[in-house]
């Protein structure tokens, strides 16, 4: 029995079903192709995402982008899983056009509402005040009418998250980059920011993404080079967390080049 299990597995055929098997079900290769989550993530970094981070989703044949199955649960998945959570990094399916992912930050889940005023994010979490009491720092909180809101939750535990000082409110730059009324997040949607915030094309412009649209999370870099195929050593085989730790214990510089990517 496990002659035949190997001699099939040896063959064109199960070759072809064990690596589909792999990227519909576990893991799929991703590269990073813009600057907009620099420098959590950066252009060239090329790594695995795990697709079974928030269920499984609706299996597709890479590169086509043509589903295998049908979406039986209408939800984008054939299994249901978690919903990301307030500060991930997902992969997800641009909601615009589904066949191209992109990758950003969860900063707001269903039932929450967030503002942004003068680039400053701010967070109303569904929860309500008692929980932004026990949860964040007083010198972190205002309040407005009857809610207490955080102003940018992220940035101490996330240090890749960043404005850029040169990007200014000079009616050139589109208003959604500094100014933002407070709206509240659909149920079973998120809402995504890129980590270069003043450079990215994310939920300030395009809106919420659903369930349906989400991929997986970020699981490792297995390769990196710059725009000069210089190889990153310093960031092979290394998880976001750990990324995010290396850039806690050393100052970064970050070149921005212009417009929203």
């Amino acid at each position: 029995m496990l002659r035949k299990i190997y001699d099939w597995s040896s063959s064109w055929t199960g070759t072809i079903v064990i690596v589909l098997s792999i990227i519909f079900f576990v893991a799929q290769a991703f590269v990073i192709p813009s600057g907009s989550m620099k420098n959590t993530l950066l252009i060239g970094d090329m790594l695995f995402v795990k697709k079974f981070s928030y269920g499984i989703a609706t299996p597709r044949i890479p590169w086509i982008e043509v589903k295998v199955l049908p979406d039986f649960n209408d939800n984008g998945h054939l299994i249901e899983g978690d919903r990301p959570q307030r500060g991930d990094i997902v992969v997800f399916r641009y909601p615009k056009n589904e066949k191209i992912h992109y990758v950003k930050r969860a900063v707001a889940t269903g039932g929450d509402i967030i503002a942004i005023q003068k680039k400053n994010l701010l967070l109303h979490p569904k929860e309500g005040n008692e929980f932004v009491k026990a949860n964040y720092p007083k010198e972190s909180i205002i309040e407005v009418g009857d809610r207490l809101w955080v102003i940018n939750p992220y940035k101490k535990d996330h240090p890749g998250i960043h404005t850029d000082p040169s990007v200014v409110n000079n009616g050139l730059n589109p208003s959604e980059l500094f100014n933002m009324m407070p709206i509240k997040i659909p149920e079973d949607e998120t809402f995504m920011m890129g980590d270069n915030r003043d450079h990215s094309n994310d939920s300030r412009f395009w809106g919420t993404v659903p369930y349906k649209y989400i991929v997986g999370k970020p699981w490792f870099i297995y390769f990196s080079w710059d725009d000069n195929y210089e190889i990153r050593w310093d960031r092979m085989f290394k998880s976001i967390e750990t990324i995010e730790e290396d850039m806690e214990n050393k100052e970064f510089k970050i070149e921005h080049k212009e417009g929203i990517y």
